[in-house]
């Protein structure tokens, strides 16, 4: 796992020197504190030279693409892993952030049709599966979690390329006369003539989602699209998708659903505990986490796997009992450290800094200390992510198979948006414009009183969109619908929290394989009873059951839960917000406040959903202070 960066100058302006990319690796050093590479590349002549990362030099002859890499060691701690990595005829250069867990499956062809390899890295790898496949085949053969910077001098063109489910983060600046690109934004700062600014065009989805898909709050910016890449060549920018989610799902499973779910996330652990440092797992005490520790652990000797885990003191949301448990099951070395409320505001600013975005969930400060105590075991986590979205996990995929209209749900929204009733009946009584709302973290009513121009039509446009072109039965739908455009914020959340302290996260539950033979389970197998009861990811609970349990494996989903309440009672919020964040937040004009303060002086009554707007109007002034101020 490490991060890049670089700029492509489109209007021949030259580089003479390191300083700008120099300045843009080491504002992610996080993300690769073992070593790092620079290479200029002049396009229109033709050459390239390796220059210092430590000390500002000139170039011997000037430059207009840069690229600038940051490297935490996984596979080869030797330096033949070096990256920016260049083929041996010298006509390809490449970066590479992430892991491919099938990349030595292909080892042995390459040599057999004459490629030699100086490194047992992954990256050198994809290299010579670019020199001998090109794009277009390579990026589909890749199985793991990537993106990838590659300039062939041959084809005079850069290539941007993101893994299928975006679980690293590729973001791209487009300008009149430039183009960057970077593993996190914050890269984007030491560019002549560069400013961050607000792009404000699509609060209202922000507001009700709390994120915006592969795209930014900054005006320019944008998150590659998963299952992408790019290709720029004479200053134009073109768009190639290589994988659509809607090719899954078409050959169901029809018997043994348990035995091959099984074998498959048996498969995808095994493959994804290839690591020359130490490894463990992130473990909640949930049915996804345990699944993998449960996996992992017969990787290693009985014993050895460690896991951390993160509890609180207030038992309503802690889970500390399971993990307990799973723990004496499978003989772990079991870390737990406990949040407590000092801790929480100590490190929100660096947390938001880390994130470059409101932080839209308040358990992401609960990643960033489990990311911060698991560097003193271990540098790789595995995690659960991706299971509820890709096996119907949330019970938001057992009300759309249930269909109850006149349900307490419906009439409790209807109680709650009782000023938005219009709205609110629009989408309740229409399945796809339900299924869209059900991902909300806020109501419309909520996202009125913050903000009175909003609308709920210019809020899910896009999500709209994206949920028309979905193929499959409900659930499939749902489930593929679910994996676009709720699980990119969790995976990038994931990542800028470990990458913040060096470690690298792995997703078994996002494996190629994996995925597909997921979305070839029926919706109705994943969503079925169980003790007279209907539960989501049935499948997948019942392997927990066979490893653990049935009472393990079916008890109420908890979540990774925040006690909101609790740390908003601290006269040290109480303060932060009087005396900084509401007067700042005034002068920024977005939000309606007067609304968001009765809530804050009567906090010990404020509704969970008030309790979360208070919560995301708090990141957003923090955000807005680092990156727009």
């Amino acid at each position: 796992m490490c991060g890049f960066t670089g700029y492509f100058n489109l209007n021949n302006a030259l580089e003479t020197n390191n300083q700008v990319i120099r300045e843009m690796i080491a504002i992610q050093k996080h993300r690769g504190p073992d070593d790092s590479g620079i290479v200029g590349i002049n396009t229109k002549e033709k050459n390239f030279e390796e220059i210092s990362s430590t000390t500002t030099a000139n170039f011997s002859t000037s430059k207009d693409l840069l690229f600038g890499f940051n490297r935490l060691s996984i596979l080869d701690l030797s330096p033949n892993g070096h990256q920016p990595m260049i083929s041996p005829d010298k006509k390809v250069i490449l970066m590479m952030n992430g892991e491919v867990y099938n990349a030595f499956d292909f080892k042995d062809d390459l040599i057999s049709k004459g490629h030699t390899f100086k490194s047992t890295s992954d990256t050198e790898v994809v290299l010579h599966l670019y020199l001998e496949y090109g794009i277009e085949k390579m990026v589909k053969m890749l199985n793991g979690m990537f993106t990838l910077a590659i300039y062939d001098f041959t084809l005079d063109s850069l290539f941007l390329v993101r893994d299928r489910f975006g679980i690293k983060p590729l973001y791209i600046l487009q300008e009149e006369n430039r183009i960057a690109f970077a593993s996190e934004m914050k890269s984007f700062k030491p560019l002549p003539n560069f400013k961050f600014e607000a792009d404000f065009s699509r609060m209202d989805e922000f507001l009700l989602f709390r994120n915006l898909i592969n795209t930014t709050l900054f005006k320019n910016i944008v998150n590659c699209t998963p299952g992408t890449y790019l290709k720029i060549k004479n200053g134009t920018i073109s768009s190639h998708t290589f994988y659509d989610i809607n090719s899954e799902g078409n050959q169901i499973i029809t018997s043994n659903e348990k035995e091959v779910l099984e074998k498959a996330l048996q498969k995808s652990v095994s493959s994804q505990m290839i690591s020359d440092v130490k490894l463990g797992c992130q473990l909640s005490g949930g049915v996804d986490s345990s699944l993998v520790t449960y996996f992992a652990a017969q990787n290693v000797a009985k014993g050895n796997l460690e896991t951390i885990s993160i509890t609180f003191k207030n038992p309503n949301f802690s889970e500390e009992k399971y993990i307990d448990y799973v723990a004496e099951q499978l003989s772990l070395k079991a870390h737990k450290y406990e949040m407590e409320a000092t801790y929480y505001f100590d490190v929100l600013e660096k947390a938001i800094w880390h994130f470059e975005h409101p932080l839209n969930h308040p358990n992401t400060i609960g990643i960033y200390l489990l990311s911060e105590q698991a560097k003193k075991h271990v540098t790789v986590l595995l995690s659960g992510e991706g299971a509820d979205e890709s096996l119907a996990g949330y019970s938001r995929f057992i009300r759309a198979k249930e269909n109850k209209l006149l349900s307490k749900s419906f009439f409790g929204g209807l109680k709650r948006n009782k000023n938005s009733a219009i709205d609110y009946l629009s989408y309740a009584l229409n399945p796809d414009k339900k299924m869209i709302m059900e991902t909300a973290f806020g109501s419309v009513a909520t996202a009125k009183a913050l903000r009175p121009s909003f609308k709920l039509s210019k809020a899910i446009i896009d999500r709209n969109n994206t949920l028309k072109k979905v193929t499959g039965e409900t659930c499939l739908r749902q489930r593929k619908y679910e994996l676009l455009t709720y699980l990119p914020d969790l995976l990038m959340r994931q990542d800028k929290m470990s990458m913040a302290h060096s470690i690298e996260n792995r997703v078994p539950f996002l494996d190629n394989e994996m995925v597909t033979t997921s979305l070839n389970i029926s919706g109705d197998k994943l969503i079925a009873q169980h003790n007279n009861k209907l539960e989501g990811k049935k499948v997948l609970k019942d392997i927990c059951a066979e490893k653990f349990d049935e009472k393990f494996a079916y008890r109420d989903k908890m979540g990774f839960g925040i006690p909101l309440r609790e740390f908003m009672t601290t006269q040290f919020f109480q303060n932060k917000w009087q005396n900084e964040i509401e007067p700042n937040l005034k002068k920024r004009n977005q939000f309606q406040l007067d609304v968001v303060s009765s809530w804050v002086k009567n906090i010990k009554t404020a509704t969970p959903e008030q309790l979360d707007a208070i919560w995301l109007l708090l990141g957003f002034e923090v955000w807005a202070k680092q990156y727009l101020d």
